[in-house]
């Protein structure tokens, strides 16, 4: 059986992949178990940027196929912030609520509050090789006050278009998974997945 290694150490987003990709018959494996895998510095300036950099270092450290993503909330009134810089919006990377009440003080006096979440995912071969780059995009906007207990990042301010008046936050997860960013750059993601994987054997 394949192995593919997950390339992160964000437990939610390591759930939600798992979730998506437990169809594959495939060992997933994340950075949890590859210490020796260490961090790298995502200097892209886009998410594709990002997601590039992160699959391949974690490839070529691991000897794995892997893949990374590199997602976030881009809101329009304030000029697509904080996209690259939402898991250290407020300086710490990975404090939700630091980051949901910067958002929320940022956006105060504004009446503009569309936003969307986008998530980009790479899967890169130990060699360095890029094999497939897909986007997905929730389109939706900002609540006023947090709602929810489920999700993470900025699920409980972030009401998706379509499901009106809930938040990320509020919904199961396999609702969530039906019509986020990263569920719809999985459903993309998957079949060029498959045709790389089927291609190279095991």
């Amino acid at each position: 059986m394949k192995r593919l290694l997950l390339a992160t150490r964000n437990a939610g987003k390591v759930r939600e992949m798992r979730e998506l990709l437990g169809g594959l018959d495939v060992q997933i494996e994340t950075l949890a178990t590859h210490p020796d895998v260490s961090e790298v510095e995502e200097t892209g300036s886009s998410f594709e940027e990002n997601a590039r950099i992160k699959a391949v270092h974690a490839a070529g450290a691991s000897g794995l196929w892997s893949v990374a993503e590199d997602s976030g909330l881009c809101v329009d009134a304030l000029g697509g912030a904080p996209g690259v810089h939402s898991a250290r919006y407020a300086g710490v990377h990975g404090d939700d609520e630091a980051n949901n009440a910067r958002l929320l003080r940022e956006l105060e006096g504004k009446t503009e509050r569309t936003a969307r979440y986008v998530c980009v995912l790479c899967l890169s071969r130990p060699d360095g090789e890029v094999l497939v780059t897909t986007r997905g995009v929730c389109e939706g906007e900002i609540a006023r006050a947090p709602r929810g207990s489920g999700g993470f990042g900025y699920d409980p301010l972030f009401v998706p278009e379509r499901i009106a008046g809930v938040t990320m936050a509020e919904l199961q997860p396999e609702q969530k998974n039906l019509i986020s960013h990263r569920g719809q750059g999985l459903h993309a993601f998957l079949p060029l997945l498959r045709a790389h994987l089927d291609e190279a054997g095991d």
